[in-house]
C-alpha cells in the first residue's frame, strides 16, 4: 500500500519540478568542479615554468594547494547533497572533459592573465 502511494508522489508536478531543480542545482555544482579543475591545470602549468623567480613559484604553489582544496571540497559538497554516487560522477565527467590544449601559451603574471580576461 504504502508504495502506491509513493508512486503516485513520484510523478506529482511538485515532484517532477523539485527532481529538475535538483538536476539543475548538481548541473551548476558539477560546472564549479569543472571550474576549479581549469584553474588548477593552468595554475599548475604557471608553477611548472622556468622562467619565473623563486617567489612567484611560491606564490603559485600556495595558490595551486588552496585550489584543490577547494576541489575537494565543492567535491565533498556534492557527496552530501547529492550522494556519493552523483559526486564520482562528476569528478569523471569533470576530468574527461576539461582540459586546456597544450599549445596554448599562457601568461607568465597574473597581471598579464587580467589583462586578457578582466
Amino acid at each position: 500500500m504504502k508504495a502506491n502511494i509513493f508512486d503516485g508522489f513520484s510523478i506529482s508536478p511538485a515532484a517532477k519540478y523539485i527532481r529538475e531543480r535538483a538536476e539543475e542545482q548538481l548541473a551548476c555544482r558539477a560546472n564549479e568542479l569543472a571550474d576549479l579543475r581549469f584553474s588548477i591545470i593552468v595554475t599548475a602549468r604557471w608553477e611548472r615554468s622556468d622562467d619565473l623567480e623563486p617567489e612567484r613559484h611560491s606564490e603559485l604553489r600556495t595558490e595551486l594547494t588552496h585550489l584543490r582544496e577547494l576541489f575537494n571540497e565543492k567535491v565533498d559538497e556534492i557527496a552530501m547533497t547529492f550522494g556519493v554516487p552523483q559526486a564520482m560522477k562528476a569528478i569523471d565527467d569533470v576530468e574527461r572533459s576539461v582540459f586546456v590544449p597544450e599549445g596554448i601559451v599562457l601568461p607568465a603574471r597574473t597581471e598579464e592573465w587580467e589583462e586578457l580576461y578582466f
